[in-house]
């Protein structure tokens, strides 16, 4: 696919400019297309790079051109285009099926963004307005309560850049398209995200340190410009560089998909090193709130369920479940594992 995709920019770029209004020329991830006429059909063979080429290398794909040199399109807005010549049928529907279940993965955690961000805004309202709330605690609880909705909002938004998810069998049935027009803003949208993902799990690592502060009955007001700096601050140490690093070697697309992984090891693992000293100052949460049930430091009235329902407060606070996604890898196992792996990593990340 990439060399066909580089084979069709070379020949995009030096093939003559048009004498007059034409469809202009392009590459829409699938097929290399040039110059059309108006109020034509233009065809192109199926492209070389597919796996089934040898059962369809006599096909076409075909497109329309419409009177005012416009490739036409269909009822959502997307280029009208017919493959159905290229397409491999023992292939279709098994890939059909892989693209409703991710349209259905993004109806999910849509509904539970969503949800969060209006839960979000209520619990910062009551926690700027109301003054008897006002604290270093809280403090910090807002701040990690603006970076989870700044995480839904920028998420949210980078999706509504990007066209809904289709079966793409060149490339796994897994590809999400955007339009020209949209491509820069869908970029800066998916780099903003990613800094409010950042963000995120650093002010949970924030979080943690804190709690872990006060168990240890050591004030945290004079660390509060520090957790300020972590929060907001760190994450533009990696995600500056990730921006670059994608635009110089991989500035295709949204930048949703991460073919390069020493790109995208760049942003991910601060995040895997900042869930992994989460999950320590978890632990180290834990200790200490047993010893002090045991030392009777804790009412006995209830004291286990008390101790409960702190751990499994504590659970999405901190981001701890992220640990078990983070030891089972990304993209490894079968399919069906995979994709119930990547349900449920959704549901608890967008409803966290």
């Amino acid at each position: 696919w990439r060399q066909y995709r580089q084979a069709c920019e070379l020949h995009l770029r030096l093939a003559p400019p048009p004498p007059g209004p034409v469809c202009n020329r392009s590459f829409d991830l699938y097929a290399c297309w040039g110059d059309a006429v108006p109020n034509s059909t233009a065809t192109v063979p199926c492209p070389w790079y597919l796996p089934w080429y040898h059962r369809v290398q006599g096909g076409v794909v075909a497109r329309r051109c419409g009177p005012d040199g416009r490739w036409v399109t269909d009822d959502s807005g997307r280029t009208w285009q017919d493959n159905s010549q290229c397409e491999d049928l023992a292939q279709v529907q098994p890939l059909q099926r892989q693209a409703w279940l991710l349209e259905q993965f993004r109806l999910l955690y849509t509904v539970g963004y969503s949800l969060s961000l209006v839960a979000l805004v209520v619990a910062l309202l009551l926690l700027l307005l109301l003054r008897r709330l006002r604290c270093t605690r809280n403090l910090i609880h807002a701040n990690l309560f603006v970076s989870f909705a700044l995480r839904a909002g920028a998420i949210l938004t980078r999706d509504a850049l990007l066209l809904p998810p289709r079966a793409a069998p060149w490339r796994g049935g897994e590809g999400t398209a955007v339009s020209p027009q949209a491509g820069p803003a869908c970029r800066v949208a998916q780099s903003l995200a990613q800094y409010c993902v950042g963000a995120n799990y650093a002010w949970a690592l924030a979080e943690g340190l804190f709690l872990l502060r006060l168990l240890l009955a050591t004030s945290g007001r004079r660390c509060l410009p520090a957790f300020l700096l972590l929060g907001w601050g760190v994450p533009v140490l990696f995600v500056v560089p990730w921006v670059v690093l994608r635009y110089l070697y991989e500035n295709e697309g949204c930048w949703e998909r991460n073919e390069k992984v020493a790109v995208w090891w760049v942003i991910r693992c601060p995040i895997l090193a900042a869930v992994a000293v989460n999950f320590v100052v978890f632990v180290r949460i834990v200790r200490i709130l047993v010893a002090k049930v045991r030392a009777h430091q804790v009412s006995r009235g209830d004291t286990r369920l008390r101790l409960a329902r702190s751990t499994l407060t504590l659970i999405p606070l901190l981001g701890v479940h992220e640990v078990i996604f983070a030891l089972a890898g990304e993209g490894e196992g079968g399919g069906g594992l995979r994709l119930a792996r990547l349900c449920l990593h959704l549901l608890l990340t967008s409803a966290q």
